[in-house]
């Protein structure tokens, strides 16, 4: 009797050790609110940008349309891709260097060109060729448009019955495709370019989320501030050396992509060099404003990681950035690692420089601005 009431005051009390132990780290995760709510909101972060801003078939892409001829015919096009949810008219165009300038810069991934004459061709059954020029950078996001473009004008014409096509089987127009930067359709010409900034988004933000509290935990920064030193100065100081590994880091990559991949760089390099340079300060400023809110290393890892998500989904690095419904375009917006892509992209692969990509240079540097300014108020806040 005695040893099985020693067994079970035994068993019991394992079972309320363990107990107190699961109470007590319930209790401590509690208070870790930053851990507890990134557990909490990456399941539901991933549901909804997967679930809802992910769209592997593109829709509503940029799209320009050069009208060589004003007739009833241009006009019937012009409604057709306008009342498509493939394309999104984003100007009409009649002269040629607009559509060069529309398609380096950007703003449209197509050009439709109804070349002059193309009317009376049609009525004479000459079958004449409808011209169309692509972004091709992104291979994905233009394929699945090309294939839909000739069903699209062809079910135009015959609803309107302006053309009578009195030989079925033989069609009344042809499509000719010129896709621009990548005429192989390569994937490698498109990734390279972007690994390019996730890579430096990854490292920079991991370096620099962990800075500041690196020094809180191993008790330094006391003595930095006991210093004749102001806060500004010991934060720039501290991001000046990886500026310049993240410098190395492009450098770097992109010999590899030149060397290995035969990724071009048709651009200006300067062009490139003043972006990366942009986007590398960017990244630390958001960094060391993660570092400034975490209370440990593990925290601040966590923040990273957290921001580096949306990133990389909503950039337009793995998936086509125009295929994505608007509320996901407008965070993607608002995300460094988009402008600076598209910025790579067009001065590696189209021969763009700073000017042509006035926008996406602008952008960039106003997060920059930003960043830079929460990330300086965040760390006087926190030294105070």
């Amino acid at each position: 009797m005695t040893g099985t009431a020693a067994n079970g005051n035994g068993n019991n009390g394992s079972f309320g050790r363990f107990w107190a132990m699961t109470v007590k780290e319930f209790i401590q995760m509690t208070r870790d609110r930053i851990t507890l709510a990134t557990m909490v909101m990456l399941p539901i972060m991933q549901l909804f940008l997967f679930g809802f801003a992910i769209n592997t078939t593109p829709h509503n892409l940029p799209t320009a349309v050069l009208m060589r001829e004003n007739t009833d015919v241009g006009r019937s096009i012009l409604a057709a891709l306008e009342n498509t949810d493939f394309f999104r008219i984003e100007t009409v165009i009649t002269r040629a260097e607009d559509m060069d300038e529309l398609l380096q810069s950007g703003r449209a991934l197509f050009v439709v060109e109804i070349p002059e004459g193309f009317e009376r061709s049609l009525r004479r059954g000459e079958t004449p060729s409808l011209l169309v020029a692509a972004d091709a950078t992104d291979p994905v996001a233009s394929s699945s448009a090309l294939s839909a473009l000739s069903g699209i004008v062809t079910t135009a014409l015959a609803n309107d019955r302006q053309i009578e096509f009195s030989e079925p089987t033989k069609p009344a127009f042809s499509i000719v495709q010129h896709r621009r930067y990548n005429p192989a359709g390569s994937s490698t010409l498109n990734i390279v370019p972007g690994l390019l900034g996730t890579i430096l988004t990854m490292t920079l933000l991991i370096f620099t989320a962990l800075s500041v509290t690196r020094e809180v935990e191993r008790g330094t920064m006391e003595n930095l501030l006991s210093m004749p030193i102001k806060p500004l100065e010991i934060m720039l100081g501290k991001i000046a050396p990886y500026v310049l590994i993240g410098l190395v880091q492009a450098l770097l990559i992109i010999a590899a992509g030149f060397l290995v991949f035969r990724v071009p760089i048709l651009g200006d390099p300067a062009s490139l060099t003043a972006a990366t340079a942009l986007f590398v300060v960017t990244n630390l400023s958001i960094g060391y404003t993660f570092s400034t809110i975490a209370a440990n290393q593990l925290q601040a890892m966590q923040m990273a990681m957290m921001f580096f998500l949306p990133n990389i989904l909503l950039s337009g690095f793995m998936f086509p950035f125009a295929g994505m419904p608007d509320w996901a375009q407008w965070i993607g917006e608002a995300l460094p690692l988009t402008h600076y892509i598209r910025i790579v992209r067009a001065v590696m692969l189209k021969g763009a420089n700073i000017e042509t990509l006035a926008y996406d240079t602008a952008a960039l540097a106003a997060l920059m601005a930003i960043a830079m300014l929460i990330a300086v108020r965040r760390f006087r806040r926190t030294l105070d």
